[in-house]
């Protein structure tokens, strides 16, 4: 499939079919299952559970990685349970303050190339690792990691509006991290500019610049919408050509690429040249994309072509889709 002549059509069909949707839609039968009430004070959907604390909110996320991954690229594995953590805590205007991690292995050996991810991470990022579970009695090795963070004013998934640009925010330094569609602008960058890349968010949530945010995940830059329109009910128009993408990264693959630095962000059209100049000057591509709309279907467009990717009105994506007032369960001030 070529990324130059493929057809909004051709692109909408793909990702429904594709694995990264498919994982994402596996969230809606978890949430059945669990019986989660939409109108509850925590409400789920966003990257964290953003719990009320005095005068602030406290974040709680929690991430796990598939075996395939963690038994062919521990060390790598070992950092990502760090780094996507902490994108999550950002995409919610917060700041971390710790983390855990459960971490199975066969022994020492098969235990320290995630423990020396974990670790490198963690004094990368300054964020403590202050305790967690291990077992190196088994023959599999898997890995997670949860973290602790704190936010002084909230940005979430239930609260794009319509009329917002729809901004997506991706650090084009870097490369692929064979063989997995996983953008790696990390690793190697300045220890300094990554803590200060991730500030970016609070900064922009605290400033009043914008209200709703993800961070792009496995299910790429339309699943994330996706789900950003799901839980504030709501839709998106997203014209594929305003995508920031590096030249070198075939269309359909990028579409489904996970970056290490990648957000989206609802912005009011007041705010979007102050939303864009924040990323731009730290050297961070970004861009709108796209519109907010009532139409409760994400759509692309693609040289004049539009095609429905989700109609979020016909069947839930991952199941947290807002009670029918669409009243946030947060209120920002």
């Amino acid at each position: 499939m070529s990324g130059e002549d493929i057809s909004a059509a051709g692109i909408a069909r793909w990702l429904r079919e594709s694995r990264s949707f498919a994982a994402k839609a596996d969230i809606a039968e978890v949430v059945n299952a669990l019986g989660i009430d939409p109108s509850a004070s925590v409400a789920v959907g966003d990257d964290c559970a953003a719990i009320p604390d005095g005068d602030g909110y406290l974040l709680f996320a929690i991430e796990g990685f598939i075996n395939e991954f963690v038994a062919s690229d521990p060390w790598f594995a070992g950092w990502c349970g760090v780094m996507v953590n902490l994108s999550d805590i950002a995409a919610m205007g917060g700041r971390p303050v710790a983390a855990v991690n459960a971490l199975w292995a066969d022994g020492r050996d098969g235990a320290l190339p995630m423990l020396e991810g974990l670790r490198d991470a963690s004094r990368a990022f300054q964020v403590p690792i202050v305790g967690g579970h291990s077992n190196l009695q088994t023959k599999t090795s898997q890995l997670a990691l949860a973290i602790l963070g704190r936010a002084n004013r909230l940005l979430t998934s239930f609260d794009a509006a319509p009329g917002d640009h729809l901004v997506a925010a991706i650090d084009l330094r870097g490369g692929y991290r064979e063989p997995y569609a996983n953008w790696n602008a990390a690793t190697q960058a300045p220890v300094a500019r990554l803590r200060g890349d991730l500030d970016l968010l609070p900064q922009i949530a605290e400033a009043g610049l914008a209200k709703a945010a993800k961070d792009i995940s496995q299910g790429g830059i339309i699943g994330t919408a996706t789900m950003l329109a799901e839980c504030s009910g709501v839709g998106a128009v997203i014209d594929i050509d305003h995508i920031p993408i590096p030249g070198e990264a075939p269309l359909e693959r990028w579409l489904q690429t996970f970056p290490s630095f990648g957000y989206l962000l609802s912005v009011d059209p007041r705010h979007l040249d102050a939303v864009l100049a924040r990323f731009h000057a730290r050297d961070i591509a970004a861009a709108s994309i796209g519109t907010i709309t009532r139409d409760p279907r994400v759509r692309i467009e693609r040289q004049g072509q539009c095609e429905t990717v989700w109609d979020l009105s016909e069947r839930p994506f991952i199941g947290c889709a807002p009670l029918p007032l669409n009243v946030s369960a947060r209120t920002l001030s």
